[in-house]
This record gives structure tokens, sequence and C-alpha cells, in this order.
């Protein structure tokens, strides 16, 4: 896959992918990106059990990343294994960010076009548009 291609050029070769707190995927976020996301996260006081247990945990299942000379990213082994990653992964883009998913776990979390459609009404549906 020809990665780098895909992304904008003033992006960098530096990455963080994080397991994610909802869904069993790794969540990938270019270096900026992440940057803008711990904005919140440093707003979290260490000398408060609760945000420190939570800041701990929030931060286990991270790694940052960079790109090798053939423009690949090397997810390491630790948290594939945390998604049941095997050898079939999908790559899902979701506003700003790519999802990691074991191809078998993903192919379990498709929602009916019924469902969605009254997710999103229930969602979206009294959303005032400009």
């Amino acid at each position: 896959m020809a990665f780098k291609k895909q992304m904008p050029s003033d992006a960098l070769d530096h990455f963080v992918v994080k397991k994610d707190i909802h869904a069993k995927c790794l969540i990938l976020y270019a270096k900026d990106d992440w940057e803008r996301h711990l904005e919140k996260i440093r707003k979290l006081n260490r000398f408060n059990k609760e945000h420190s247990d939570f800041l701990r945990n929030y931060y286990m299942g991270t790694a940052e990343l960079t790109l090798d000379n053939n423009n690949r990213i090397l997810v390491p082994k630790r948290l594939m294994d945390l998604i049941n990653a095997d050898r079939d992964v999908v790559l899902a883009g979701q506003d700003g960010v790519i999802e990691i998913w074991s191809a078998d776990v993903y192919n379990t979390i498709v929602m009916s076009p019924e469902a969605l459609s009254a997710l999103s009404e229930k969602l979206l549906g009294n959303i005032n548009e400009p």
C-alpha cells in the first residue's frame, strides 16, 4: 500500500497508535493530530488518583511509529495481539484517524442498513443544519 501517497503532502512520517477505549481496534493518529488530542488529556491532574488511574490505563496501549524506507508502518505485536489481529487487517478511515481492525472482528461489527438508518435518525435527526 502506498500509504504516504494517501497522506497530505505536509504530513510528517511520525504517528501514534493507540488501543481504542470503546472497541476492539487500534486508532492510528498522525503525530500532529495526536498532539491536538493530548491537549484535552493533559488537563487531567496526575495527583488526583482517579485521573492518574485513567491516564496510566489510557497510555498503556500506545506506541509511537515512523514510516520505514518503504513507507510502511510496523505496528508492535503487543498491540496487534490486543485486537486479535493475526494476519488480515482492515484499515478504516474515520474523521481524521485510521482504525486498525482484525478482519474477523471488523466483519462482525457491521450494522444492518435498518439499524444504521435508525441510529442515524436518533443521533442526527434533530441537528439543525445551517
